[in-house]
């Protein structure tokens, strides 16, 4: 099996070049050098590579078992590199200092998150879910929530899970039956079934805490009914100890198409006398209190994409570099790799190029979110804030869904070697097919970018975004070298601001406007990615001719010049038919009738 190498050079390009530690000079982040930047990514690639990522195929071979008393085992190992992790203190790297944390900026944490989603995408998710939980707790829980629960949750001991689907409510929130009833002490007892819920039994923590969206028995229909509750696996005694288990048990383990290290679990609340479980801010308001864990995970599901699709061009890089077969287009010579055959040159030039610009794009939104949560000026925050939503559904759909197409060419590289499972290649698609699903389908991100998002300020927020890549466009004009780069952006501009003035006016229309925006809002966010990745690599293009003119030799610039050269002018194209897309209209939608 081929091993992997976390990509801290790649990484530290982002950080250091592209954003320039920026996050480092906001407030609370004073203590936090460079070189301290560095050393978390050396000591996380060590994790990644040497403890991690080789358990990747054999807890996809092994998978989950559950036992008939409801508890559930993860594969060998996974225990152990879990606690190698919380025990290194990496599960509290991006939570504040004041909650216990390191308070590392976002953009650390999020490229630690990179790594080691690329090393093993089933053992990321149970912290990834923590993470969630924490950022939930922090910021809705009373005092003595917070007190009890994370300490432990922040160190690592304990993990954390996300309750929303139920049988008959997936995406659709407001048909949640799961039923609270209040008792005389204050704490609820809750009853009902969650699916698809993600590490919600396993044998890695001593306790699991789920946060659960219910309501109260008199509790209105629709959204302002549901709460948000913490049940934990066991409960908490005053001291501080773990007491005795909770009524909520694994009802079963899901057979998946891939993630098979990651125990995917039905929830039964309540077969006795009822799961006890505490309400988390406001009663009605769980649903908006449960966004704010759902909008770290899908920034993080993003994050997680690119490092499948990291692992999935190194996978595929290794192979070419080593199969012999075929003439050499370029030296003559029989029997040369693979790689010297210009199609699967551009398979992995492809493969290469997005995943780079996928990652500077999602490690600019958590520089963003680092803005929002840390700069002096309300203004700043404000318009950071503003910049992040927008971004959010972007990174979670542009990326997982470009990772779903990376992992594919990746097995196609290796030909039929690839369909096997020997090579690892096909894991890596099985992995990498959930993520445009979970947290939202891919859909639903287009919708809140192309409608909630685009609509609320009139597309203000975007067109702010679009400012800025009108001086990159700019500055690479100005450059002899890079002109046509400036050229190629720009035209992606253009498109992208007409398709977002006619998504806007379809959408103010008071008949027709929820149908224009379903119809146009995928193919809207297609285009918004691949303008957007198309800017962050002229910005790379810029910093790596910069490099070299400046006497650099590391090849490493050059091939940072020719993802840029591909993402803008050979894949952003493909984007921009996304604008002919919108422009022909809903009419064949409309009138599809699928029966026949």
């Amino acid at each position: 099996m081929i091993p992997f190498a976390a990509p801290v050079r790649d990484l530290r390009f982002v950080l250091e070049e592209l954003l320039e530690h920026g996050s480092l000079a906001l407030p609370g982040f004073e203590e936090t050098s460079p070189d301290l930047v560095e050393a978390v990514l050396e000591e996380a690639a060590k994790l990644a590579g040497e403890v991690w990522a080789p358990l990747n195929a054999s807890g996809d071979q092994q998978g989950c078992t559950r036992r008939e008393d409801g508890s559930v085992s993860v594969p060998d190992g996974f225990v152990e590199a879990y606690q190698a992790y919380a025990e290194g203190g990496w599960n509290g790297i991006g939570v504040s200092e004041e909650l216990g944390g390191q308070g590392l900026p976002e953009v650390v944490a999020s490229s630690v998150q990179e790594m080691l989603h690329g090393a093993n995408m089933s053992l990321g998710l149970c912290p990834m879910l923590t993470a969630g939980a924490i950022e939930a707790l922090a910021h809705h829980g009373s005092e003595a929530l917070r007190t009890t629960y994370l300490p432990k949750l922040v160190e690592g001991s304990w993990t954390g899970t996300m309750n929303l689907t139920e049988p008959q409510a997936g995406s659709d929130l407001s048909k949640v039956r799961t039923r609270a009833v209040p008792q005389e002490d204050g704490s609820y007892r809750l009853f009902g079934q969650k699916i698809f819920i993600t590490w919600g039994e396993h044998d890695a923590a001593e306790n699991i805490i789920h946060l659960v969206l219910a309501r109260k028995p008199d509790a209105p229909e629709g959204n302002k009914g549901i709460s948000l509750f913490v049940v934990p696996k066991f409960l908490v005694n005053v001291d501080g100890s773990l007491g005795e288990r909770n009524d909520v048990v694994c009802a079963s383990i899901e057979h998946k198409l891939g993630i098979h290290g990651s125990p995917t679990c039905t929830l039964s609340f309540g077969e006795q006398e009822g799961a006890i479980g505490y309400l988390v801010g406001e009663e009605g308001r769980g649903l908006n209190h449960m966004f704010t864990m759902m909008n770290e995970a899908r920034h993080k599901v993003g994050i997680q994409g690119i490092g499948v699709a990291e692992r999935a061009c190194q996978h595929a890089a290794a192979y070419a570099l080593d199969r012999t077969q075929g003439r050499s287009p370029r030296s003559g010579r029989n029997d040369c790799t693979i790689s010297d055959h210009l199609d699967v040159r551009r398979m992995l030039l492809s493969m290469r190029a997005r995943t780079d610009a996928l990652r500077a794009l999602a490690l600019y939104c958590a520089a963003q979110l680092d803005v929002a949560r840390h700069a002096a000026d309300d203004a700043e925050r404000a318009a950071a804030q503003a910049r992040a939503e927008v971004l959010i559904p972007v990174v979670k759909a542009f990326s997982t869904d470009q990772a779903v197409e990376i992992a594919s060419l990746g097995i196609q590289v290796h030909g039929g070697m690839g369909f096997v499972e020997e090579t690892g290649a096909a894991q890596l698609l099985r992995d990498a097919r959930i993520a445009p699903i979970y947290e939202g389908t891919n859909g639903i991100q287009a919708l809140d970018l192309a409608g909630r998002k685009l609509q609320r300020d009139g597309g203000a927020a975007l067109e702010g975004l679009l400012g800025d890549i009108d001086s990159t466009v700019a500055s690479l004009k100005a450059s002899d070298e890079l002109t046509t780069l400036g050229e190629s952006l720009a035209a992606g501009v253009t498109d992208l601001r007409a398709a977002m003035a006619t998504v806007l006016e379809a959408g103010a229309d008071p008949e027709s406007g929820a149908d224009a925006v379903q119809a146009y809002a995928t193919p809207f966010l297609s285009l918004a990615g691949h303008v957007l990745c198309a800017w962050q690599m002229g910005q790379a293009a810029l910093k790596a001719s910069a490099a070299q003119a400046g006497g650099s030799a590391d090849p490493f610039y050059a091939t940072k010049r020719q993802s840029a050269d591909y993402v803008i002018r050979q894949w952003l194209p493909v984007g921009r038919a996304q604008r002919a897309v919108i422009e022909a209209g809903m009419a064949s939608l409309a009138a599809f009738d699928i029966a026949h």
